[in-house]
C-alpha cells in the first residue's frame, strides 16, 4: 500500500466513526470497483431502485448493474415534462433504495448537497427505505462552510456546463449566488443525522469521483 492510499484509509477510518455517531452507516473501500461491489450486496434482489443526478454512481458502474440486474428500476430519465417528474419523484418516495452521491461530506461526518430540482435531497431526507452514498475521497472537506463552498463554486459551475443551465457560474465558473430561472443552488441541505439507525448508508471510496 502506497502513502496516499494509507493516508486514505486512515482518514476513512476516522470519518467512518464520525459517521456513525449520526447514525449512518460508514464504509472505505479503495477502488471503484470494490465499492460497487458492497453497494450490490446492500441492495435485495428484487428491490425498488432509483436514484438522483450523480457522475460518482455513473463512474463507478452501479448505474448500470442496476438497470441490468434483477430489480424494479425506476428510470427517471423516462420523464419529459414536469408532471412527469413529478410522477417518478413520487415513486421513489416508496423505493427501497435511493442512490446518490454527495455534493461534500464534513469531517464531522455531515453530508452538505446543493440542489435545483431538489428531487436529490429530497428523497434523501425522506422516503426510501435506505438511501446509498457513493462519495469518492475529493468531496471530503474540512466543515459545513468549505462543503457549501465546494458545492457552489465546484460542483454546480460543472453541473451548468453539463445541463446547459443559463447562470452566472455557466459563463464564470463561480457562484454569484443567483436568482436565474436555471438556478443550481435552490436548496442548500446539511445531513447531520438519521433519525433511522443505519437508512443512509455512506461508501468512501479511496479516489476520486464526481465533481
Amino acid at each position: 500500500m502506497g502513502y496516499k492510499e494509507e493516508n486514505y484509509q486512515n482518514l476513512s477510518k476516522s470519518l467512518i466513526k464520525k459517521l456513525e455517531k449520526r447514525n449512518f452507516e460508514g464504509y472505505y473501500c479503495q477502488t471503484a470497483s470494490e465499492a460497487l461491489e458492497l453497494a450490490l450486496s446492500l441492495i435485495p434482489e428484487g428491490a425498488s431502485v432509483t436514484h438522483g443526478g450523480s457522475e460518482s454512481i455513473k463512474e463507478i458502474g452501479l448505474l448500470d448493474a442496476v438497470k441490468n440486474g434483477n430489480y424494479q428500476y425506476i428510470d427517471r430519465s423516462l420523464a419529459k415534462t414536469h408532471q412527469e417528474k413529478r410522477e417518478v419523484v413520487a415513486q421513489g418516495v416508496l423505493a427501497h433504495t435511493f442512490l446518490t452521491g454527495t455534493n461534500a461530506i464534513t469531517m464531522s461526518g455531515e453530508l452538505v448537497n446543493i440542489d435545483g430540482l431538489s428531487n436529490r435531497v429530497a428523497l434523501m431526507c425522506f422516503g426510501p427505505e435506505q438511501v446509498i452514498v457513493i462519495a469518492g475521497i475529493n468531496k471530503v472537506v474540512a466543515n459545513v462552510d468549505a462543503a457549501i463552498y465546494r458545492a457552489q463554486n465546484v460542483a454546480a459551475p460543472i453541473n451548468a456546463i453539463r445541463l446547459n443551465a443559463k447562470t452566472p457560474c455557466y459563463e464564470t465558473g463561480n457562484c454569484a449566488n443567483c436568482h436565474s430561472d436555471d438556478c443550481m443552488c435552490v436548496n442548500i441541505v446539511t445531513t447531520r443525522h438519521s433519525r433511522i439507525p443505519g437508512r443512509i448508508k455512506v461508501i468512501l471510496v479511496g479516489q476520486n469521483l464526481g465533481y
